[in-house]
């Protein structure tokens, strides 16, 4: 058999086989390339933000916490989601953080924030800081609809992922606790683990459907 010919086997191979690869590739994860599931849709408009602009969560995919007056101990929490999450994600359009902290916490906000930039000066443009009432920030994590409680403090160690529409999105096959509402920040290994997937298929989500559509519309 000529050279040529045996290449041309093997090009033809890795033609044919590849693709089946990557298929199978992608068809075992459990997630991936699948829309995360629905848990509570429509959850509240977030309250007026009483010190500068309010952020709003339609049309946006918001990772949403909240620190309420809690934020002496939220620096971890804050560096995790910082350095796994938000380097990572936040170049993406529409993509944002957003905390509702107690009215009474500028200077501890501000004091966070500084504590971020240091070293590399991360861009923080898109971590948002919702300063509200004790029973707004209530009222707000009641309207999710989870297991999970606020603390005395108004304050919670899980983040949530919220789509365009103002829905909850989550797991609810996850290998661990069934259904997945939240992500505990002071975890590194749920984050990594568990988060930056759910993250990835949320954007590849509306990435998919802007190119849907911009092709229809191309006709």
């Amino acid at each position: 058999m000529k050279k040529n010919d045996v290449y041309k086997k093997i090009v033809l191979g890795i033609l044919f086989v590849f693709p089946l690869l990557v298929y199978l590739f992608f068809a075992s994860g459990k997630n991936n390339f699948a829309k995360l599931p629905i848990l509570t849709s429509k959850i509240e408009v977030l309250p007026q933000n009483l010190i500068g602009d309010s952020p709003q969560l339609k049309d946006h995919i918001t990772i949403l916490g909240y620190w309420g007056g809690s934020l002496e101990n939220k620096k971890a929490e804050a560096l995790n989601l910082n350095e796994k999450i938000y380097k990572r994600f936040y170049q993406f359009d529409d993509f944002q953080f957003v905390f509702l902290v107690d009215s009474s916490r500028v200077a501890q906000v501000k004091e966070l924030k500084n504590e971020l930039k240091e070293g590399v000066g991360t861009d923080l443009s898109r971590w948002n800081f919702i300063y509200t009432s004790k029973e707004e920030i209530n009222t707000h994590f009641a309207s999710l609809k989870t297991p999970f409680s606020l603390d005395e403090n108004q304050s919670a160690p899980f983040v949530f992922i919220i789509d365009k529409d103002r829905n909850l999105r989550g797991r609810n096959d996850d290998e661990d606790t069934g259904t997945l509402y939240g992500f505990d920040a002071r975890s590194v290994a749920q984050i990594n683990k568990k988060m930056i997937d759910d993250v990835k298929v949320i954007l590849a989500e509306y990435r998919l459907a802007l190119k849907i559509y911009n092709t229809q519309r191309n006709k």
